[in-house]
């Protein structure tokens, strides 16, 4: 195998899940959460800065101020005068860029689909599920009542929603920004799976 996988996903819709069990089906690395430790290595920047800004378009100015009077590295002349937001964003922009080119893995969220336009063995997904699967997961999963779940969603999803298009040229959500979206309800993670691997395979061997 040696295809990069990028995966979109609604809040509450088990995107990750999908991923983690996706990556272990082929024997390749899940990256969620573990991107932010990889990029404050590659870059020199705390890791505290990149869970701070996770998926989140921009910033108060004030916390941008006091965090610049800081270095972090990426401090070039080129970088001198950018707000810390965007210098994360790059610095996890580089490191989704060299994880794809150490081999196949699955990248959850964070532009990656953007962020790999270049390499022409990247299948872009997107994980979504109606609203009633969703706080069902949601409500069970953060033991909170279904209104509140809802809220949940609502709040994520327009975060992520904000942070992609802030950052790409593309629209979150929309099924011309993917290759293939699936309404992961219908089929169950497992099923859901599935169909992916069936996709990716017959991509390879297209």
């Amino acid at each position: 195998m040696n295809t990069i996988i990028t995966i979109g996903r609604e809040f509450g819709s088990a995107g990750r899940e999908i991923g983690e069990k996706l990556a272990d089906s082929f024997g390749i690395t899940c990256y969620d959460k573990e991107l932010l430790a990889r990029a404050a290595k590659d870059s020199g920047f705390c890791e505290e800065v990149f869970e701070h800004h996770d998926e989140r378009p921009t910033s108060s100015f004030l916390y941008n101020l006091v965090m610049d009077t800081y270095s972090f590295g990426y401090n070039a002349a080129s970088y001198v005068d950018m707000p810390i937001s965007h210098k994360v964003f790059l610095a996890q922009f580089d490191s989704i860029k060299k994880l794809a080119s150490e081999g196949p893995c699955v990248i959850v969220g964070r532009c990656a689909d953007y962020a790999l336009a270049d390499f022409d063995n990247v299948i872009r997904l997107f994980i979504h599920a109606d609203m009633d699967s969703r706080i069902k997961r949601i409500s069970e999963k953060y033991n909170v009542s279904p209104d509140k779940a809802k809220d949940m969603i609502v709040k994520k999803d327009k975060q992520r929603a904000s942070y992609y298009n802030y950052y790409s040229t593309s629209k979150w959500g929309y099924s011309d920004s993917y290759d293939l979206s699936i309404n992961s309800a219908k089929l169950g993670i497992d099923g859901t799976v599935n169909l992916i691997r069936q996709y990716v395979e017959d991509f390879e061997n297209k």
